[in-house]
């Protein structure tokens, strides 16, 4: 693997793009600890140390949003328009039609996207701005108000600026490796406050130990989740053209079990939490009880996290893979797959199979999601959350990376990162 790694290095377009992933990273987290002006930082500190939702929250943002720096919104509004933009893209024959029509379709969407996530920027800075200055956080004036509101909408421009130019540019997807270079930004700081509760005697040696335990399964079967696939065996008939034959081989479709990979984590996370975020911003029994039913770790939102989970992952599947295109192919080239006839026969037995393990894959995504939270709820462990959705996030966006890593090695005729070929010529994955 070391072997490797020294390999993307010695290519100068592959060092090139991940030497500018990282110096975007970098830029993300210096943004993250300037302060917005106007805001008492201490007394923004003492608020999120109660826990709940912003804790959470701020994993996400890499302690941004605890600081509320100029990156304290992150990719939440970008999210959210992505969310917005591909519902409305299923709804819309005419944006359908559009998304098919090719780049220039595409691009338009894209546009759109953004000037969207502007909007959520503006109206959640608006109201975040409100919150604070109810709470007393914030105490200036109506001009200090909107130089708050346009510091923040500007840096959630920023970030999703940034995020776009890793993938343009870059190794990976931008938006995702921004969420985790937020959620790593704040291990070292758990690990410390951990260490420091069971040496102060708040927390038992031996619970963190077992949770330390959980916590290796759940990224083990995160790695099985990214990894696993279902593969569809294909023939292709023999062709005689003059005296030679063509074709007659035998392979197989790859269909991966979580082929939407950690995009329902995301979206669910954030459709959750946008009720609970609007609630905060209003007083009165309403906002209350909207508070106590969404807040993370309630009955109901587990509920509807879990089905939230579960729809995205076919929401999401049927965006990214079309049986029908699949099923074409094939045929065009001879393939087809032993007792189904080839055309429409072979794309509805595909989509039947991609249901079923979608199915599989979703109920797994929301058990390895919950698990952990459920586990820390009953060994009291309060001092940092990093539960399943954390963990899916981190390990799905570092086997992407890898993933394309590998396949920019594999085009030059390296070996890849997650493959070593042993001496009897076999091949062993680790």
């Amino acid at each position: 693997m070391i072997d490797s790694f020294r390999d993307a290095f010695r290519l100068p377009d592959l060092k090139r793009r991940i030497l500018f992933s990282l110096g975007v990273l970098f830029i993300f987290r210096l943004g993250a600890h300037v302060p917005t002006p106007g805001i008492d930082a201490e007394a923004m500190s003492q608020l999120f140390d109660s826990g709940g939702v912003l804790g959470f929250l701020d994993i996400f943002a890499g302690g941004a949003l605890r600081r509320f720096s100029i990156f304290a919104l992150g990719v939440a509004p970008y999210i959210n328009a992505s969310i917005v933009m591909q519902l409305l893209v299923v709804i819309f024959p005419t944006l359908e039609k559009m998304q098919k029509e090719g780049e220039e379709g595409r691009k338009k969407i894209v546009q759109w996207t953004r000037y969207s996530a502007v909007l959520f920027a503006l109206v959640q800075a608006v109201g975040m701005t409100f919150w604070l200055r109810s709470l007393g956080i914030f105490s200036g004036q109506l001009f200090d108000g909107l130089i708050v509101v346009a510091t923040v909408t500007s840096g959630s421009i920023a970030v999703m600026w940034l995020g776009e130019e890793i993938s343009d540019h870059g190794i990976g997807n931008g938006i995702s490796l921004l969420i985790f270079g937020g959620i790593v930004a704040r291990v070292p700081e758990a690990i410390i406050q951990s260490w420091s509760m069971i040496r102060l005697g708040e927390m038992n040696f031996l619970v963190l130990l077992i949770a330390l335990i959980l916590m290796v399964g759940v990224i083990a079967g995160c790695i099985v989740l990214q990894e696993g696939q279902r593969r569809l065996p294909v023939q292709y008939a023999k062709r005689v053209v003059g005296n030679k034959v063509y074709g007659g081989q035998s392979t197989f479709i790859p269909l991966k079990v979580n082929q939407a990979g950690v995009i329902p984590i995301i979206f669910a996370s954030s459709v959750l939490l946008f009720p609970y975020s609007i609630a905060k911003f209003f007083s009165g029994d309403i906002a209350l009880f909207f508070q106590r039913i969404f807040g993370p770790g309630s009955f109901v939102y587990t509920l509807f996290y879990v089905a939230l989970i579960v729809f995205f992952s076919y929401f999401y599947t049927a965006v990214v893979f079309n049986p029908s295109d699949v099923a074409n192919n094939m045929k065009k080239y001879g393939g087809f797959i032993l007792g189904i006839r080839p055309g429409k026969p072979t794309s509805d037995f595909i989509e039947k199979v991609m249901s079923r393990i979608t199915l599989g894959g979703a109920v797994f995504l929301a058990g390895v999601a919950l698990v952990p939270n459920l586990m820390t709820q009953f060994m009291g462990i309060t001092s940092f959350y990093f539960g399943g959705t954390a963990v899916l996030i981190v390990v799905g966006v570092a086997l992407d990376t890898v993933h394309q890593i590998e396949g920019q090695l594999l085009m030059r005729h390296y070996e890849g990162i997650l493959k070593r070929k042993d001496k009897a010529g076999g091949l062993l994955r680790f």
